[in-house]
């Protein structure tokens, strides 16, 4: 019953209903806070016929309201009676329960201490009062009647009672003299409630007191409630008993309301066939409604393991995504360790190939300079004899060593400088482009971020136009490298020849040349093409293999293969022409493709 307690509420004080009144939009208000928000009007600006009259139509018949929306600002969150004598413009204020409500502006009469209210009268009205509904903030004006025109709404009393009853304290016996123990029974026929040390001690189950019935404390709590059944009377004449029921007016009336002529042209009912008729009706929607929230939390079950699912399976795929790009950093570290390695054999290569010219180099000098020394002491003799006998010979001597250092010979070997340059470019591309590939039928748009500044966006980024005579470029915002791709382009513009370029490219493409004109793009340009053509593309990267078609025919075979990496759909326009994407269609029929991806991925 907790979720019940809503119902039972009144939207502007937010406490349980309180002698609750039925206002003619069928929502209740406690009887004190529907006085507390009346408003005064003036004679003027007062709507004839809002009022109560004796017409066959019901008192406040919408019909009527619905010609009073000066009263009603239920779109614009204030309450601003304009031009009201009593009304400022002001915010409208919230009740507990979050509703707005319009604050009381009405002055309460004085008090007139001469005259004493008759008891359950209720204070004088001020004349031309209008009352607006908290809720759904219809408002009307009231008649001479004033709040007693409002049917009380008995049953929700009774049933706020009921509530309230059921979540109040244990009943406590009527009998102990001090702290009185919890009631253990009820008599039905004393309408006491009896501990059991006084149930024994004052009614004994024997004698006249035999036959009275003794129920459980809760349930002579209720039947003390719902027993004898109080009877409504008609608010129109207070002495008289609702007895039967209006058909057209939708409202239980008396006899006098019929024969005074205000019903009597209307089809009337019985009170307690109609009273089970609508109890009959009420039963039967609640039927189809416990079906719909019988399903509805069958539904929050399934959303509930969805929750449960989706952190699974989100714990389950951030281990896959950590395990995946740990895969990519250990094959960049064992490509490292490669790379290292060749770097590393270069550089002891070079060493061994310098030392080694260093050695040679050494002993030659060595060798050049004992023949030099030597020469030295034998010039230095003054055997002409014994100096022409050795002399040919060290003259040739000279000449051979001189000849050894000749060209080359004082030339490194070996370049100091590594020629070694790492290619790192397409690689940092590729992990920039690194993204999570769609395994369905992509949906994508174009994509204003990485396009030219010349280019002109509508349609929710699915159709772009340009403001240049020259060719500019723009990609599509999603990024394809496996599976099966479809997409179309038409044509919405096309005028002196434009010549569009329609194709893929990479993320670097250049975007002020004409899509194709660089090592980026893969490209159709006009083939023939005018106003209203549709031109498609089919990307398979299961054969790496690009096929343009227009109007549904293939033109030509196979336009471009060997494609591998990761490709944008692009295209090239000047002011020219206008092109509107279409995504998320299917593969051609005529087209089979190849080894498809084993997650059946085609997007």
């Amino acid at each position: 019953m907790d979720e019940m307690e809503e119902e039972l509420k009144c939207p502007v004080c937010g406490s349980f209903f309180r002698e609750p009144i039925i206002l003619p939009c069928s929502h209740n208000i406690c009887q004190a806070c529907a006085r507390n928000i009346l408003v005064q009007t003036p004679d003027a600006e007062s709507p004839q016929s809002s009022r109560a009259s004796g017409s066959g139509v019901s008192d406040y018949d919408y019909l009527d309201l619905d010609k009073m929306s000066l009263y009603s600002e239920a779109d614009s969150g204030y309450g601003s009676y304009g031009g009201f004598v009593s009304a400022p413009t002001t915010p409208c204020q919230k009740s507990p329960n979050g509703v707005r409500v319009f604050p009381p502006t009405v002055p309460q009469p004085p008090p007139q201490h001469h005259l004493l209210p008759q008891p359950g009268s209720l204070p004088q009205i001020p004349r031309n009062s209008c009352i607006t509904c908290p809720q759904c903030h219809r408002s009307l004006i009231l008649d001479e009647r004033g709040l007693r025109g409002f049917p009380k709404n008995r049953v929700l009393e009774g049933v706020v009672d009921r509530y309230q009853q059921s979540k109040a304290a244990a009943l406590k016996c009527q009998l102990c003299e001090k702290s009185p123990k919890e009631a253990s029974v009820m008599c039905e026929q004393c309408d006491v409630f009896y501990c059991d040390p006084c149930r024994l001690r004052c009614h004994p189950p024997r004698g006249p007191l035999a036959k009275h019935r003794l129920v459980p404390p809760a349930q002579g709590r209720i039947s003390r409630r719902t027993s004898p059944r109080k009877i409504s009377t008609c608010t129109e004449h207070e002495l008289e008993n609702l007895s039967m029921y209006c058909v057209q007016c939708k409202t239980p009336v008396c006899y006098q309301c019929l024969e005074e002529g205000k019903h009597g042209t209307h089809e009337v009912k019985a009170l307690g066939a109609m009273w089970k008729l609508h109890k009959g009706q009420l039963s039967q929607a609640l039927t189809g409604l416990s079906d719909r929230a019988s399903e509805a939390k069958e539904f929050l079950v399934q959303l509930r393991n969805m929750v449960q699912h989706i952190q699974e399976n989100g714990v389950e795929f951030e281990a896959c995504l950590v395990a995946q790009c740990d895969a990519l950093i250990d094959a960049l570290n064992r490509r490292k360790a490669q790379l290292l390695s060749r770097v590393n054999k270069e550089h002891e290569h070079k060493l061994k190939v310098v030392r080694d010219q260093i050695s040679h180099c050494t002993v030659k000098l060595r060798q050049t300079t004992g023949l030099m020394e030597y020469c030295l002491e034998v010039i230095k003799e003054n055997d002409p004899s014994g100096f022409l006998q050795i002399s040919d010979a060290l003259i040739r001597r000279v000449h051979m060593t001189e000849s050894q250092w000749g060209k080359g010979t004082l030339t490194p070997r070996m370049n100091s400088d590594f020629d070694l340059t790492l290619d790192s470019g397409p690689l940092l591309q590729t992990i920039h482009q690194l993204d999570f590939v769609q395994l369905k039928v992509a949906w994508f748009t174009f994509d204003p971020a990485s396009a030219h500044p010349d280019i002109i966006f509508s349609n929710d980024n699915l159709t772009v136009s340009c403001n240049s005579y020259d060719d500019r470029v723009v990609m599509g915002n999603s990024a394809f490298s496996r599976g099966v791709h479809y997409w179309e382009m038409t044509i919405d513009r096309y005028d002196n020849h434009p010549d569009p370029a329609f194709g893929i490219a990479r993320g670097d493409v250049l975007k002020d040349v004409m899509l194709g004109k660089d090592d980026k793009a893969w490209a159709m340009t006009d083939g023939g093409i005018s106003k209203g053509a549709t031109i498609g593309m089919l990307l398979d990267f299961s054969r790496r293999i690009l096929i343009f078609l227009i109007n549904d025919e293939q033109q030509g075979p196979v336009a471009f293969e060997g494609l591998e990496g990761v490709y944008y759909p692009a295209i090239s326009l000047n002011r020219n022409v206008q092109v509107t994407l279409h995504t998320g269609l299917p593969i051609p029929d005529f087209y089979t493709p190849g080894d498809a991806d084993p997650n059946g991925s085609v997007c």
